[in-house]
């Protein structure tokens, strides 16, 4: 496998991350997926903790959502990435990020640590986002209840 594809789809998911951690506007990140209708953003996570997780949402309009919903329910801060692993065979990369994330409506924060699994397509375009967080804690937060657990 040449070395130029692994050193490409990392520079694409750092791009694709850093849109995030700049807190970017929202066109600029779906710039960083593929023109295609068959792209897909995932949160896993029971779809009865947050209006965002645990569903599939397809599509350049689908994706759309998502990204609406999250900024609707969640604001954050100094957002990192690191940690990136480049699989050039699959066309795919993961990363860990953290941040602080606050429930809108509440006002309650947590610091979290989270996951990203990206599937790029040939042009280095995202086609898979899918996310692994702590959705307990985004829960917890929705209904005022974080502290409680002393934080």
């Amino acid at each position: 496998m040449p070395h130029h594809k692994r050193t490409e789809l990392l520079e694409a998911a750092t791009a694709f991350c850093d849109s995030f951690a700049q807190k970017k506007p929202l066109d600029e990140i779906l710039s960083h997926f593929s023109s295609t209708d068959n792209i897909v953003a995932y949160e896993h996570g029971l779809p009865e903790l947050a209006p965002f997780l645990g569903r599939e949402f397809r599509g350049r309009e689908g994706v759309q959502e998502y990204f609406k919903i999250i900024s609707a329910c969640l604001n954050y801060e100094n957002m990192r990435f690191a940690d990136y692993i480049v699989d050039a065979v699959g066309n795919r990369v993961a990363v860990r990020g953290t941040a602080k994330f606050t429930w809108t409506a509440t006002g309650e924060s947590w610091d979290e640590v989270f996951a990203y699994a990206l599937k790029f397509d040939d042009e280095h375009k995202v086609v898979s986002y899918e996310i692994w967080a702590d959705s307990g804690a985004a829960y917890l937060a929705s209904k005022g209840r974080l502290k409680e657990l002393g934080n």
